[in-house]
């Protein structure tokens, strides 16, 4: 077995490969262009993703490709306007090339430069601010000053943010968290049901970055019982900052290692006490409804009353302003003023999607008023007085429902806020799986029992146990009562998050994830064909995401696997078909159909798969750490732990384009997810012969060439290019070299493998195998990245061998084989193959076979328009849209065909509808 490559024989053995790999054709009639070795982007146009320069924003990070060769790694940029201003800009690099140049970087701009439409980014000093932030740490306490706020933060103890000053005077301060369990679900007399509170207690604080744009601060911890007898519920806080802001951006990560039998989560949520000055009627609450509505009340009102104090003091308390001296007021109200009720405690609950309730009561112990009612509220809440206050709120609030924002106590000195993420005056959180094991005990049951449910039952398997939730809060210290506009548009600033983004045809020129995307054409009859069934699809997710309320705390961000035509809905109920959990890769249809087109509504709705299916149906603690689970009514439910539903192929995306550190931390947990695989089979329940699994304990497991080895690759090329850890990119080196050496390449399947070096053994004692799943998670896009940096001659040789005899007649495959692979499922989907090998080596023929197959829709979805039909009551209990035949694999699969294809091989499409 060779020995893992050093530096410099890496640098030399690339460069002998780039000399032997052929370069494909540029700028052929048939061939994408390679326009790597033309794009030279002098500086970068910038857009906000949601169009037009935002009202105001908190500040913003985001991230820009470069092309192979431009630009060093420690390459300093300036953003300037268009009027030739510069804008303060913090940057760092995100990923390189294997040249050690710059792949991607990261870029934050402050508070004050959200207003400006047009930005570049380029090469240059970067200016200074008037104002920077500063993460300073003395002794037990980071302090982080933005120019407007000072925030303390605790490195020990349960107070997270101690204080949070404005202008000299602490605004907010105690911020901590909260949780509340009960014993069971059910409140049943005859049985005793016990509570807890809880309350996070910190383990460590990081500052990950102190300036001078955006500093961050992370904290680790564990929510701690408040008699100290137990420690449970991990989380992950990051608490964001930038220059010149008034607000802090909280992403707050719990991962749920408790019991699901017995601890149900009642409360959880964020708390923290807010200074309250002046009169009551001074004081003021507002919630944000739907539409761009306000709840604007005070705590003790002076409209409505017998005797009217004036039309300038109730319009000052209406706008949120210190109203008129008392002794401006009749006397018949100044007077009486201790005979008008305080409302003390307000809160407004979103119960449901599709409900929220404001109330208030005056204080404990006496009834809750019911002020108002609505459909979605938007999330947003303050509380103050003229003399200073907090807004606050929490992103996909209605989405994410039980949500709950609390203020209670607003009549003292301080009022308590809490921003419950689960609602306590909901059901509580029920973590179960929904049925017994129904018989199941032996593996031949549960084989059974997979033919009529497709479900992959195990006993033990289906527990909650290190699933995850990244829930997203802001809190502003405002000097004042926003009014009713800033309110709203501080509202719209948390919910949609203004981001800069490059056009696509600048990420089409960098190159970057492995140029399988081209920028839509419409210039032909068969191009427009393909372009409209691509966004009907998607519009057509986008749609039924509502219609079918695909929402909830732990559930907002999925979609359904597959439909029920019978009953009108999708297979929500049925073992293996309801959830999708990544199954044949939705997050690479959508994260390619936003690279592609740039739309805002794609982004907003791959960020929130994103968000989903890399917390909550991953393991991130416990024995199946850190796997993902497959598809099923319960998100953790399917006893298929894989590397296939955790890959970082599926994040890597969004990390790139926000540099958002959780999803950071999400593919950095999967750089050695290999591991598990001496202990968790990755599919028990298939059929014999396909794989040859590996004994428990193995030192070497079986780690298959497709959906093993894609999430392994993935994780590896990505912390290589993160970090340029040379002992990261020589696993990977090894692994491509040795699949490469096996006697079939690829269609050799799988081998063992070396844990530490990621060499496979040599396997010659069986016949070329393959599946249908095996490229179909990830492992094109990722080998379509790996062929490009042009790392070994032989594993290109291999992996288009792969590609183009996956889809060959059997003739071809025994021929070069002398064993036939086939038949093979999914053929769309796997043109992308086909057009990949015809792509590289410039091969017609190939192109042409390619949308031969792409068109024959065989496994797949006819390219025609989208057909979509309207079922109405009494067939359904609401009038629903449906698309028959539709299936989520075959939707993904025919997304991604179609977008490689046009971008790989587009000039061989006929323009004028299917091929001869």
């Amino acid at each position: 077995m060779a020995p893992p490559l050093n530096r410099r024989d890496f640098v030399k053995g690339s460069a002998i490969a780039a000399s032997m790999l052929a370069m494909p054709a540029i700028g052929t009639e048939a061939f994408a262009a390679q326009p790597k070795d033309k794009y030279k982007p002098r500086d970068v146009a910038l857009h906000w993703l949601d169009g037009g320069a935002p009202t105001a924003t908190i500040g913003t990070t985001w991230g820009v490709s470069w092309p192979q060769g431009m630009h060093a790694r420690g390459t300093d940029f300036t953003v300037a306007a268009a009027d030739g201003q510069t804008v303060p800009v913090q940057s760092w690099p995100l990923a390189v090339w294997p040249d050690g140049t710059l792949k991607w970087s990261a870029h934050a701009i402050g508070a004050d430069a959200g207003k400006v439409e047009q930005l570049k980014l380029k090469t240059g000093r970067p200016a200074k601010g008037k104002q920077v932030v500063s993460a300073k740490t003395s002794g037990d306490r980071i302090t982080v000053d933005t120019g407007v706020i000072r925030c303390k933060i605790a490195r020990k103890g349960s107070m997270l943010i101690e204080s949070i000053e404005r202008d000299g005077q602490p605004i907010v301060r105690g911020g901590h968290l909260v949780c509340q369990t009960q014993s069971h679900m059910e409140i049943d007399p005859e049985r005793a049901t016990t509570f807890a509170a809880f309350t996070g207690q910190i383990d460590e604080v990081t500052v990950e970055q102190s300036g001078p744009v955006r500093a961050v601060v992370r904290i680790n911890g564990q929510h701690r019982q408040d008699d100290g007898s137990r420690s449970w519920l991990p989380f992950v806080i990051r608490l964001y900052f930038y220059a010149g802001s008034d607000a802090v951006r909280v992403m707050h990560t719990i991962v749920y290692d408790g019991d699901e039998n017995k601890d149900f989560i009642r409360g959880l949520g964020l708390r923290f006490d807010v200074a309250m000055q002046g009169e009551l009627y001074d004081r003021h609450v507002r919630y944000g409804g739907e539409g761009g509505g306000v709840f604007a009340e005070a705590v003790r009102g002076l409209t409505g009353l017998r005797r009217d104090p004036g039309e300038a003091v109730r319009q000052a308390q209406i706008d949120g302003r210190a109203v008129p001296p008392l002794s401006t007021f009749p006397d018949a109200v100044s007077k009486r003023l201790q005979y008008v009720p305080a409302f003390g405690d307000w809160s407004l609950r979103q119960t449901s999607c599709d409900a929220f309730e404001v109330r208030k009561r005056t204080k404990a112990g006496y009834v809750w008023l019911e002020s108002d009612h609505g459909h979605r509220a938007s999330g947003m809440a303050y509380v103050g007085t003229p003399k200073g206050g907090a807004a606050f709120g929490i992103r996909n609030f209605w989405q994410s429902y039980p949500a709950q924002l609390d203020v209670r106590g607003a009549t003292g000195d301080e009022a308590q806020v809490t921003m419950w993420l689960w609602s306590p005056d909901a059901m509580p959180m029920d973590m179960r799986f929904y049925h017994d094991d129904m018989g199941e005990k032996t593996y031949a049951e549960q084989l059974e029992a997979l033919q009529i449910t497709y479900e992959d039952y195990e006993p033990g398997f289906s527990r909650p146990i290190g699933v995850a939730r990244t829930s997203e809060m802001t809190i502003w210290t405002l000097p004042a009562t926003p009014t009713r506009e800033r309110f709203v548009e501080l509202g719209n600033i948390m919910q949609e998050p203004p981001l800069l983004a490059a056009a696509p045809e600048h990420l089409v020129g960098c190159g970057v994830f492995g140029r399988l995307f081209s920028v839509p054409d419409r210039t032909t009859a068969s191009r427009d064909v393909i372009e409209t069934r691509l966004a009907a699809n998607f519009d057509f997710y986008r749609k039924q995401v509502d219609e079918r309320r695909w929402y909830g705390y732990w559930n907002f961000g999925d979609v359904m696997h597959t439909y029920d035509e019978d009953r009108h809905t999708w297979r929500y109920d049925v073992g293996g078909f309801a959830w999708d959990n990544s199954e044949l890769s939705t997050d690479l249809w959508l994260w390619y159909y936003y690279l592609r087109t740039g739309r805002a509504d794609v982004f907003r709705f791959a960020e929130a798969m994103t968000r989903h299916t890399g917390e909550v149906d991953v393991h991130h603690v416990g024995p199946f750490a850190p796997l993902g689970s497959r598809h099923n009514v319960v998100h953790w439910g399917c006893s298929a732990k894989q590397m296939r539903i955790s890959t970082a192929a599926n994040r890597r995306f969004y990390y790139y384009l926000t540099a958002d550190e959780r999803v950071g931390d999400l593919m950095r947990e999967q750089v050695e997810a290999v591991r598990t695989l001496r202990r968790i089979q990755p599919g028990r329940k298939v059929e014999s012969g396909v794989f040859t699994a590996t004994p428990v304990g193995a030192d070497h497991p079986n780690v298959n060439f497709g959906t093993d080895w894609g999430a392994v690759s993935a994780a590896w090329l990505t912390e290589w290019e993160r970090t340029g850890d040379p002992k990261i990119r020589d696993r990977l080196l090894a692994s491509m070299r040795t699949i490469a050496a096996q006697p079939y390449g690829f269609f050799t399947g799988a081998a063992p493998m070396n844990l530490d070096t990621g060499a496979y053994d040599i396997v010659h004692d069986k016949p070329p195998i393959e599946s249908h799943l095996s490229a179909v998670f990830g492992l094109v896009e990722i080998c379509a990245e790996l062929v490009e940096m042009r790392l070994d001659e032989n594993f290109t040789k291999a992996w288009l061998q792969y590609c183009r005899l996956f889809n060959a007649p059997a003739e071809a495959q025994k021929a070069e084989l002398g064993h036939v692979v086939g038949p093979l499922n999914l053929q769309q989907g796997h043109s992308r193959l086909t057009a990949f090998a015809a792509w590289w080596t410039h091969d017609t023929e190939l192109a042409q076979r390619a949308w031969k197959e792409f068109y024959a829709a065989k496994n797949g979805q006819p390219v025609r328009p989208l057909e979509v039909v309207r079922v109405e009551p009494p067939a359904v209990i609401k009038p629903v849209d449906e698309a028959p035949g539709v299936s989520t694999n075959l939707t993904n699969q025919f997304g991604l065909a179609a977008m490689q294809c046009l971008a790989l091989v587009g000039g061989e499409l006929p323009p004028n509808g299917e091929p001869a």
